[in-house]
């Protein structure tokens, strides 16, 4: 157990981070992340009004549909990633990171003072994710698994209401539950009563996102980074683009807009790592001459690959697939090559 974002949390169980990471790979592994941070955002225009602090599209949502966010700063930096979900016509669903739930509930008070923000302090969250997860989920609620990924439905679990979308950080199929936290040791065990299902904790979570290509928020992303720098531009609705029909009027526009019409000189990219010792965040990065020319934001070992893998920040002209770099790991230099990501083919339900 290490202390995480205010909260203590499990690192590992007893299996370890690499069985811990394959088994939710091959089978399914169950996640507390009771420690993000839930809100409710409803109120007339609900919709245009969070459209001005995040790139996207909430109009276009259908009922029970959700998409990936950013929450914009005026410099074009990224304050926080979320997810957001619509709820009804006039009401959004938020699930935020842990360590900027506070400042988030205070950023939506104060730009959206007219609408009604409420946080769910008696809410608790699970994530099943992996390749058996639609096996234990058509047993216990066999609706969930009509859902397409991105997609949610309020539902009942052995007679406990949860609100379930078909999402999740691993790169796997996989549902988020969100259930009153009086019910949530109730929905565990009988989640982990299937023989397929597994506790994992922060280390397998930490590795399956970055095989996944996924964001780690304060480490990844930050305030000083744009999601155009951060590679995550597909995440700007094309209808908040410069050509489209709701273009810009979200904080930072000008100048996320100026990145994605003339590019930007810094790019997230991941790496495979030569050898078999991982390399860890702030390690620079060097050129062929010698030049720091960047630094590893996230970075591990990645037992699908049986290889070290990373991600980190290098000028945009070093950052094509196949580019050959070092990291600097206690003085030494180890190799490193600029990958494709995701790094592990991701297996979300489409349909």
């Amino acid at each position: 157990m290490v202390p995480f974002a205010g909260y203590l949390m499990p690192v590992q169980y007893a299996e370890g981070i690499m069985q811990e990471h394959l088994h939710c790979r091959d089978n399914a592994g169950l996640f507390d992340v009771s420690h993000m941070g839930q809100l409710l955002v409803s109120g007339d225009g609900a919709a245009l009004a969070l459209e001005k602090l995040m790139p996207v599209d909430l109009e276009s949502l259908q009922i029970n549909q959700q998409t990936y966010a950013t929450f914009t700063t005026e410099s074009g930096g990224i304050s926080d990633d979320l997810i957001v979900t619509r709820w009804s016509e006039n009401s959004f669903f938020l699930v935020v990171n842990a360590a900027c739930k506070e400042q988030d509930l205070a950023h939506l008070r104060h730009h959206l003072s007219d609408l009604d923000i409420e946080y769910f302090a008696d809410s608790q969250l699970l994530a099943l994710q992996g390749a058996a997860a639609n096996e234990v989920m058509a047993q216990l609620a066999p609706e969930a698994n009509t859902l397409l990924f991105m997609n949610g439905c309020p539902l009942s679990i052995d007679g406990m209401d949860c609100y379930v979308t078909r999402s999740g950080y691993t790169g796997e199929d996989g549902f988020e539950i969100s259930v009153a936290a009086a019910d949530a040791r109730a929905l565990a065990d009988r989640l982990l009563a299937h023989s397929s299902v597994k506790w994992i904790g922060l280390g397998a979570r930490d590795s399956l996102r970055l095989e996944a290509g996924l964001c780690l928020y304060g480490h990844d992303l930050d305030t000083e980074t744009s999601p155009v720098e951060a590679s995550i531009a597909w995440s700007i609705s094309k209808s908040r683009r410069a050509d489209g029909a709701k273009a810009g009027g979200f904080l930072g526009a000008g100048i996320i807009l100026d990145q994605l019409a003339n590019g930007v000189t810094k790019k997230r990219v991941s790496f495979i790592v030569e050898g078999r010792a991982p390399v860890r965040e702030g390690a620079e990065i060097i050129d062929q001459q010698g030049t720091v020319v960047g630094h590893i934001t996230s970075g591990g070992f990645g037992p699908t690959l049986q290889a070290p893998v990373a991600m980190g920040y290098v000028p945009s002209h070093l950052s094509a697939v196949g580019t050959q770099l070092r990291a600097m790991v206690r003085g030494k230099e180890r190799p490193i090559t600029v990958a494709k990501m995701p790094l592990v083919q991701q297996r979300y339900f489409r349909g």
